[in-house]
Parts: C-alpha cells; structure tokens; sequence
C-alpha cells in the first residue's frame, strides 16, 4: 500500500487488514492453471496503490462487523474488477507499461491480454455472487459504468456537450464509479446503514474523479520509474486531458497565450516521435494550466468532503478526509 494517510490506531489497524487483503487478492486471482495463471498475476504482483480495497476496509469501520469475511472478500472483488479494466485499457491505449512492468499485452499479445481481463472480471463476479443481491446489483451497475465511460471517451462528446463536460462525465464513469462502490461496499458488507454508504459513495465518487485530475498533472511531471506509466501516454494517443481541455477553452475565447498555442499546434501537427510527445510535456510543464487542474481537483475534494457530514465524527471521517487529500496531493 504506497498511499500514506495519517498514523494511529485506525490507520496501523487498516495497514495489517490490507495485508491480509494482499493475500487474498492472489489467491483469488488465479486458476490453478499453470499456462495461464502467469498472465492473470501479471499485474496483481507488480502491485499498486490499492485504494479501492483500501476504501472497502475503511468505511467498513461505520458498521457492526468490520471485520466479516464479506468485507475483506468485497475488497478483493473491487480490486480484481480494478485490475481487469487495466487490461482491457492497456490494450486500447497500446501502452508499453503498467506499473513498472511491461503490459500484459506486450508481453503476450492483445488476445491474451483481452481475454485474461476477462477472467478476472468473471472471478470477481464469482465473488460477488456470495455477497448477496445488494451487491451483484452494485457490481453490475459499476461494470455498466466502466465501459459506458470507455465507449463515451472512445466515440466523443454528443451534440452540445462541451469538451469539458464530456470529460468529467468519463472521469466520473471511468474511474469514479469503481471506487464509489468501493466505498459503498465497506458499509454493506460491514452491516452499517443505508444513509452512510450512500454518503460516503457519493464523497468516494468525486474524490475519484478529483483522483484523475491530478492523475492529468502526474502524466505530465512523472517519470515512468516513479509512477509506473509512462508519461505522456494521453497524448500520445490524442486524449485531450484536462490540461488540454483548458488550453482549447482559452483557445476558443482569444485568450491563449503564445506558449499555450505552440502546444496545440504542436497537437495538431501530430506527435509522430518521443521528441515531438517530450517537446509538448515540456511546455505543458511550464504552463499555468497544470495549476489551474490542480485547483479543479481541490474544488472536487471540497465538494467530496461535504457529504461527509452525514458520518459521526470520530477518527473514520478524519481519515477519509486525510486520504481524499492524500490522492490529490500525491507527489508527482
């Protein structure tokens, strides 16, 4: 777990749990199937942040069992759903690495890869189908979600929706769909109330999307070594990321300034070679968009935290807190 979010007992409490998750997990991904079970590890060894478990065991603190066996296999079940997009997106994006490995797809090919993110969504959703319906429901409506979100960011925005507002809805489709169930999860499995899992949902749903803002700030400064992926990857495959999207805005009002402007000609002209993809992240990295989407996710988070006062106060509400802000504020 390379997420840090505070210290206390709560917090040691969840680090030992996660461990117990981390077992689980690898267990959970394979088949016993020795030409394949290589494929299905690929990513679940190289590891991860593992915020979407992580949620599952923190807001399982607001009910009566935190500690059933439903929530640490709900946390399984939302990080093999996590670890099956991955797949399915590395093969869409042609990505070269993932979490400082190479991807499954380079490794073996798009058909492996393709198909053992099936797999790992199937074992998820054998999971799910001992949680309950409460669960199958949410599990499927997440799924519906993560691939409405891909097929919305692969077709475009719709007649009259702006590029901006395109973009939050795939970002809340994409990423912030898996870790609201996440959140909603902990509440579920744990025995808490209605009203919690649907405030902490809809606080985990805007804390992801405020994620992959600052996930756009990463692919800028970040190096592959330090975040797993190579940087630029967005670009590379004409994404226009928030950053982009508030240059095209300035660009469309006449207040682009000459740096910005380079940079979209620069995109328009077509990122041919790692020079041209290198030559635009250097300008991106100087320019006060990257600021400006910073403070966008900052306004998500403040917006997050306001459904938290539907929590007790006590030291669970403190750590969403400190890990909402711990995820925009991860070092880039």
């Amino acid at each position: 777990m390379s997420i840090s979010f505070g210290d206390g007992p709560l917090v040691e409490r969840l680090k030992r749990r996660m461990d117990k998750v981390e077992s689980l997990l690898l267990d959970n991904v394979v088949l016993d199937d020795l030409q394949i079970d290589s494929t299905l590890l690929h990513l679940a060894k190289a590891g991860g942040k593992r915020i979407r478990p992580l949620l599952v065991l923190l807001t399982s603190e607001l009910g009566a069992t935190p500690e059933s066996q439903d929530v640490y296999d709900a946390a399984v079940l939302v990080e093999l759903t996590h670890l099956a997009s991955l797949y399915h997106d590395d093969v869409m994006d042609d990505a070269p690495s993932r979490r400082g490995v190479p991807s499954v797809h380079k490794e073996y090919s798009n058909i492996v890869a393709i198909l053992a993110g099936d797999i790992i969504f199937a074992r998820a959703s054998h999971i799910g189908a001992s949680l309950g319906e409460e669960m199958v429901l949410l599990h499927a409506d997440t799924f519906t979600r993560l691939c409405q979100g891909q097929l919305h960011e692969t077709m475009g925005r719709t007649a009259g929706q702006s590029s901006f507002e395109h973009y939050i809805s795939v970002l809340s489709d994409k990423t912030g769909s898996l870790i609201s169930a996440a959140a909603r999860s902990g509440v579920i499995c744990s025995g808490g109330t209605p009203e919690h899992a649907e405030a902490v949902g809809q606080w985990a749903e805007r804390i992801g999307v405020a994620f992959q803002l600052s996930d756009d700030v990463i692919d800028i400064f970040a190096s592959a070594e330090t975040s797993g992926k190579t940087p630029g990857t967005d670009l590379r495959e004409g994404v226009d990321t928030m950053p982009i999207i508030f240059l095209r805005q300035q660009a469309e009002k006449g207040t682009i300034d000459e740096q910005g402007q380079e940079i979209l000609d620069l995109l328009a002209g077509g990122l041919n070679t790692d020079a041209d993809v290198e030559k635009v992240i250097a300008l991106l990295r100087q320019h006060a968009v990257v600021q400006q989407t910073l403070d966008l996710a900052h306004q998500w988070v403040d917006e997050a935290e306001s459904f938290l006062n539907a929590l007790p106060d006590g030291d669970v509400k403190e750590t969403m807190k400190n890990l909402g802000r711990e995820l925009v504020d991860r070092s880039c």
